[in-house]
């Protein structure tokens, strides 16, 4: 018999809003706006979003399968010679696979462990900042990571809220920026809603 009070666990993740991004004066890429909601006790944060572009999944699959060989991991969607960023029906199909990659990852507890995942989905740091951090050779750790990040973008209502409440508990998101953290240059660039209910397109 399970108590009342005791609430069952939940993590939201969307796949959305697919932008083209300058690379240089002859690339583009499509990134997407990951959002997460839950209120597992395995994030740091309850609520974030960050945007990630497609080569930045596969190294993510890449590293989490090399953590845990036993499992099979979901694949992502092909990459195909044929993908056209300016064709909405492909862009959609990869948004689509994309979002049950990461619905499938998050559904799994060992993978849910590594580090790297959290890194990918509340902070904009890149893969080579997500390496250095996970083996120590930064001056942050992954929950001053996540915590600064945080503090960079706009939160979120729902945390400011969770915020009040444990007002006594100190707040890590206003240490000073000493801490050599470096997001990557399109951290900015994440137009996060706050409501899960958004448009897809």
């Amino acid at each position: 018999m399970t108590p009342k009070h005791e609430k069952q666990e939940f993590v939201t993740v969307l796949v959305r809003d697919p932008r083209t991004q300058k690379e240089d004066s002859w690339h583009s890429y499509i990134d997407y706006e990951i959002f997460i909601h839950t209120n597992s006790m395995c994030f740091t944060r309850k609520t974030s979003c960050v945007r990630r572009r497609f080569r930045e999944f596969v190294w993510l699959r890449q590293r989490l399968q090399s953590n845990a060989v036993l499992i099979q991991l979901p694949e992502l969607p092909s990459k195909t010679p044929f993908f056209n960023m300016n064709n909405p029906h492909h862009v959609d199909h990869r948004r689509q696979g994309l979002q049950e990659f990461l619905e499938k990852i998050l559904q799994d507890a060992l993978l849910l462990s590594d580090s790297r995942l959290h890194l990918f989905l509340q902070t904009q740091l890149s893969p080579e900042d997500m390496e250095a951090c996970v083996s120590g050779q930064t001056k942050y750790s992954v929950a001053d990571a996540i915590h600064k990040f945080a503090s960079l973008n706009r939160r979120f209502p729902i945390e400011d809220e969770e915020r009040k409440k444990g007002k006594n508990d100190a707040d890590s998101d206003s240490e000073s920026s000493s801490s050599g953290l470096r997001p990557s240059d399109d951290s900015t660039s994440c137009g996060c809603k706050a409501s899960p209910a958004s448009e897809e397109s």
